[in-house]
Order: structure tokens, then C-alpha cells, then sequence
């Protein structure tokens, strides 16, 4: 299986992003040895701010395995934007459409090719009052087991101080330097679920180990113990009925 080379798009997204990150934040980055030198595998990222895309981004880029994001359709549609998002390989995911699921082959086709996935398995900004891991979308898990390939846990923190999610005032928060920490871990062990059937009890199941790790590395980074209990926001919403 090859690895994706570092083309000329990512370069020009670097020498675009990684100015500003350098400057501006203070890094923390941990745990880069778990990240495979060769092979596909996946990476099972949370979510806490609108800047954490390129802090992990960064992270990633500089252990020379650049990841293939799961992105939301509409971010496409800008030109200049989606000409590097297309250059760079990123996946379009279209919410509610008979297309969602190419998404995901497009996934399982870039890992058998030998490349990284990157995954937000919240499928957004976590909603959590104390910006833990939500319950995940079972999107990962369904990957994982139908590629065998390695999931590596990835918890980051410091995004979210400089620019916290859901903001209405204050959004950017620059100074004092804000340091950026990422931490990967080693592979999550699936391998329970491995030739089992693909029922949404499984997924289910899969994806709950997957947050757990998450979880755990976002304990380590922020030096506190995760609840025991995700946040889910489908309970919250039915709570408010």
C-alpha cells in the first residue's frame, strides 16, 4: 500500500496556515510516535472549536502522514476554499442525501490505498457543558471494521480558549498565547468486533470504546477525569419537548 505524498496543495495550505499558528500559539504536542509510518488508519478526533481543524491539521502535517478530513459539503463551494480542500483530497460529506454513503466509500478506498482518514466522530462541535467528547456517530466504527485498519485516538485542547465554540461575543481570544495541545494515542483495540455483523448495536458499541479513548487522552491533557457518562445532545433535545 503507498502514502499519500505531501503535494503541492498541502504545501500551499502550510505555508498559509502554519505562519499563523506558529506565531500566535504555543504548542504541545504529544504522542506522535502512535501515528503509523506506513498503511492506511484512521484518526478519531474531538471537536471543541472552529480553530481545531488546523491545530490537529498542523500536528499531523509535521509527523509527515497528512489526513484526508471528512468535511461538510457546503465548505466546498467557495472557490478558492474548495480548490484546496479538492487539491488536498479532503471527502465532501452531504448530510440527508442519498450521496452521504459515498462518503464513506470514498473513506474505506483511501485507507485500502495505503492513507489516513480523519474523522470527527461527534459530527460537530461538542455540545457538552464541560467541553468532554458527546456520544459519537457510529460514521468511524463502520469504517474501522469494514477496513480492519488502526483507529488512533487524537485529544486536543487549547483551540477552544483562543476561539471558544458558540460564541456570541468575544469569539477570539489571541492573547495571552493560547498553547495548542494534541495528544495521540495508541491503536484502539476493535478487534472484539472484528467479523461480527454490522448491526447498530455493534457500531454502537465500537464507537462507544473509540470515544472512550478519546475521552481518556482529553483527561490526561486537561488533568481531569472525564464524566462517566457522554453527553448526548438527541436526549437533550427530546428532554426540551
Amino acid at each position: 500500500m503507498s502514502r499519500r505524498r505531501i503535494g503541492f496543495w498541502y504545501r500551499l495550505a502550510a505555508v498559509i496556515a502554519k505562519p499563523p499558528l506558529v506565531v500566535l500559539f504555543k504548542r504541545d504536542w504529544q504522542g506522535m510516535e502512535h501515528i503509523p509510518a506506513d498503511g492506511g488508519f484512521i484518526t478519531a478526533v474531538n471537536h471543541n472549536s472552529y480553530l481545531d481543524p488546523l491545530s490537529y491539521a498542523h500536528y499531523q502535517y509535521n509527523t509527515g502522514r497528512v489526513p484526508r478530513f471528512l468535511a461538510k459539503a457546503p465548505l466546498f463551494k467557495p472557490a478558492f476554499v474548495g480548490a484546496i480542500l479538492r487539491g488536498t483530497g479532503q471527502i465532501p460529506v452531504y448530510r440527508e442525501s442519498t450521496d452521504a454513503a459515498d462518503a464513506f466509500r470514498s473513506a474505506v478506498d483511501a485507507i485500502n490505498s495505503g492513507e489516513c482518514v480523519a474523522f470527527y466522530p461527534e459530527g460537530t462541535l461538542t455540545r457538552d457543558p464541560e467541553m468532554w467528547p458527546m456520544v459519537g456517530k457510529t460514521g468511524v466504527a463502520r469504517v474501522a471494521l469494514m477496513t480492519k485498519a488502526p483507529v488512533i485516538p487524537v485529544a486536543q485542547w487549547g483551540a477552544n480558549e483562543a476561539v471558544p465554540p458558540y460564541a456570541k461575543e468575544n469569539k477570539v481570544r489571541l492573547f495571552p498565547r493560547k498553547t495548542l495541545r494534541v495528544l495521540a494515542g495508541p491503536p484502539v483495540d476493535l478487534s472484539d468486533y472484528y467479523g461480527q455483523e454490522l448491526t447498530a448495536e455493534v457500531l454502537k458499541e465500537a464507537t462507544d470504546v473509540i470515544m472512550a479513548s478519546i475521552s481518556e487522552l482529553l483527561g490526561e491533557l486537561r488533568g481531569a477525569t472525564p464524566p462517566s457518562e457522554r453527553f448526548d445532545p438527541r436526549k437533550q433535545r427530546g428532554a426540551g419537548k
